[in-house]
């Protein structure tokens, strides 16, 4: 995997996060876009494929919130050969959307199983175990789900160190699968710690070649500005940890 980094950059909140000192950061703007929240309308969907245009799938993407995760969608896009999706998420995002002609956060996974031609399988690492009794049978020969509450045991962590598939894989973590210590997002959380998702990280890192990686789940702002800076403070803690962790990875 190629350490291009990229912010996109819906809410201004990178602007506030300490990690962003780092040179090699590439910016793209998509503050003046409407229709972009939990929902991508049409029109903004165009506009933003456009602005990902000169993009490729490879490196590291930071997309903002979890309100944008739906952005992984085109980042996968972008693989014309065949792979699988990991997804570590407290939310298995296989909902249908609300609304048919919209992508949204919550639908994002089921809309590249249903649509995405070089897609193999996906593997959801974290999500919440009745968020996943929700999942369709239909998808259960494709998608693969790990617990949060699972881990608990040490006998997933060794069936984790077992899995394995046969093609790259594109990584994409919402750090809303980490506990409010770890990160703080605008969703219900989950109870990882920062070395936990480092260590099933590092699982796929060593078995599998990682084409790319996103990282959404950045905190919403509230009208206590106390409140705002210690959450900012612990978010781009966070992001400074795990682009840190991802760049030592790209050194081997």
């Amino acid at each position: 995997m190629k350490p291009n980094i990229l912010l996109m950059n819906f809410t201004h909140v990178y602007e506030q996060e300490r990690f962003i000192r780092n040179q090699r950061f590439q910016w793209l703007d998509c503050t003046d876009l409407n229709g972009t929240d939990c929902y991508c309308d049409e029109e903004a969907a165009l506009k933003l494929r456009q602005r990902m245009d000169p993009f490729a799938p490879d490196g590291i993407h930071f997309i903002d919130s979890g309100n944008y995760h739906y952005v992984s969608k085109f980042w996968t896009d972008k693989i014309k050969q065949p792979f699988s999706l990991v997804v570590f998420d407290h939310h298995p995002d296989m909902q249908p959307s609300l609304f048919e002609e919209m992508l949204s956060c919550g639908s994002w996974v089921k809309e590249v199983i249903d649509t995405n031609l070089f897609l193999q399988k996906v593997l959801i690492v974290g999500a919440d175990e009745r968020l996943i009794q929700a999942i369709p049978e239909a998808y259960s020969s494709r998608v693969k789900c790990y617990s949060e509450a699972s881990f608990s045991h040490e006998e997933t962590w060794r069936n984790f160190s077992r899995e394995h598939v046969n093609e790259p894989v594109y990584v994409s973590v919402d750090k809303d699968i980490l506990n409010k210590k770890a990160a703080v997002t605008n969703w219900d959380q989950g109870k990882f710690s920062l070395a936990e998702l480092e260590q099933l990280l590092a699982i796929i890192f060593r078995q599998e070649k990682v084409i790319g990686v996103d990282v959404c789940g950045e905190t919403s702002y509230s009208l206590d500005l106390f409140e705002v800076q210690h959450d900012l403070q612990i978010d781009g803690e966070a992001n400074r940890e795990l682009l840190n962790w991802f760049l030592s990875q790209t050194d081997h």
